[in-house]
């Protein structure tokens, strides 16, 4: 240790002085003594670490009294400050899994704060006057859309899956084709969720081709359940082969064989008729007669996090008795969220307007290249000649673990500042009030229009009008 570091710890002082400080001027107001303490002893030992590491930057000017209260002060309101917050995304994924997946429709927020901040039904038949089952808000809207039988929800795609495999098949052989034991987002791995389950996986096929005569060859006394499942987040093209659902089902129906497709990350609206790839919808599967369909309320269905099971009324029945059932229910704010975006499903044009999901993904380029060129006017109209603002032409994803392949057409508002890198305005706008997500291309801040909402474009252009005088 150095002179200058020896120094600059001994001007360092205690908690004591700075709460004493603190205490005289009160630069932030009503904040709770526990989060003050914490937050004094976390700037000291910021500053500390920084004294060890040789840190070229500091100077016993910055250990006055005024310095340290001002430092204290800014831990302090990050500590008042929620974890989980708003932010614009700019990065042209729309089902963004780790920015919150799909956006709730202002409708739908509002019936979430209605039953959320008031007593409600949630397990009181309001018809007879007594206890009644949460699934009912939501199971018969489910079935009218989707054509099945019955339905459940649990908290998610992974929960329906694991549920459904125990009841169904605990114990047991469960038939998949080796091209479709696929891992998605966080290791979520099929073969796992088999294993946990109790049922005992039988792989059939190959990676790229499996056949109806792979399946009927693997069956024996101790099948349960065949499955299939999509692969949402890859696609194989070239030499491949795979059986229909609807074949899968008839072999099922031959051996008396209950058959179980996951769907992952399901819709209920043909997105071919608007130009993206085909993929096949919640109605399309339930039409070929499976017994089990498996798929999550927050991708491209465009409600909150869930995990919809619908089907046969017999397999849903011991599906919905099963006790694990209990420990993967949702609550009443993912009932009301998921009632109110079902209800906007009646009318297809109707929900393809108002959930921002489908409203993004169905975005005409003309829309889009609107917007980009509203937000480069208006950083243009600041008149700082450091900020150069270009549109360009890209590609948005439609993320979430859905159509891999597809590409949308989009135009980006490219950004780039004189004496700025690329990096440094990413993370500046990364820790701006909202933070704004984008993405680097070609040594320019890249932020793209299709995922960023209207209301957000004065709000980005008011953030770089902030932040060029403070740089």
């Amino acid at each position: 240790m150095d002179t200058k570091q020896q120094s600059l710890l001994r001007k360092l002082p205690g908690v004591d002085h700075v709460l004493e400080l603190w205490d005289k001027t009160k630069p932030v107001e009503h904040v709770p003594r526990a989060v003050l303490v914490q937050s004094i002893r976390t700037t000291l030992d910021r500053l500390r670490t920084r004294i060890l590491a040789g840190d070229e930057l500091l100077n016993e000017t910055m250990f006055g009294d005024n310095q340290l209260l001002n430092l204290a002060a800014q831990t302090v309101n990050k500590s008042m400050e929620f974890n989980l917050k708003r932010v614009i995304n700019a990065t042209g994924v729309v089902v963004h899994t780790n920015l919150g997946r799909s956006l709730l429709p202002e409708s739908v927020a509002r019936n979430v704060a209605e039953i959320s901040s008031r007593y409600s039904n949630l397990e009181f038949d309001l018809e007879i006057g007594a206890r009644g089952s949460r699934y009912s808000s939501v199971a018969d809207i489910l079935c009218e859309i989707s054509g099945a039988e019955a339905a459940m929800v649990v908290n998610n795609n992974a929960g329906a899956v694991f549920l459904s495999l125990e009841t169904l098949a605990k114990g047991k052989e469960v038939i998949v084709s080796r091209g479709e034991l696929v891992e998605i987002g966080g290791s979520f791995r099929i073969p796992e969720v088999m294993a946990r389950s109790g049922a005992r996986l039988v792989e059939v096929g190959t990676t790229n081709r499996t056949h109806m005569s792979d399946y009927e060859g693997a069956i024996r006394d101790e099948t349960a359940l065949l499955l299939k499942v999509h692969t949402s987040n890859y696609s194989m093209v070239g030499f491949t082969a795979e059986v229909p659902l609807k074949d899968l089902v008839a072999l099922g129906a031959k051996y008396h064989l209950p058959v179980m497709k996951d769907l992952g990350s399901g819709s209920f609206v043909d997105f071919s008729k608007y130009g993206l790839i085909k993929e096949p919808t919640v109605q399309e599967t339930v039409a070929t007669g499976a017994d089990v369909v498996t798929f999550s309320g927050d991708k491209m269905l465009g409600g909150p996090q869930a995990g919809i099971i619908v089907g046969r009324k017999d397999a849903l029945e011991r599906i919905k008795k099963n006790p694990v059932n209990r420990a993967l229910r949702i609550d009443k704010m993912t009932l009301a969220a998921l009632e109110a975006t079902l209800h906007l499903y009646r009318d297809e044009s109707k929900a393809v307007s108002a959930i921002p999901t489908l409203r993004m993904l169905t975005l005409p380029p003309k829309l889009i290249a609107n917007k980009a060129k509203r937000l480069r006017n208006r950083l243009k109209k600041q008149g700082d000649d450091r900020l150069e603002a270009v549109i360009i032409d890209a590609s948005s994803r439609v993320g979430g673990g859905a159509l891999p392949l597809q590409e949308l057409p989009t135009r980006c508002v490219g950004v780039r500042i004189k004496g700025f890198s690329a990096n440094r305005i990413e993370r500046i706008m990364r820790e701006a009030a909202p933070p704004i997500i984008g993405r680097i291309e070609n040594d320019l801040f890249v932020m793209d229009m299709r995922t960023v909402q209207d209301e957000e474009i004065a709000m980005i252009a008011s953030t770089f009008k902030k932040i060029l005088p403070e740089e």
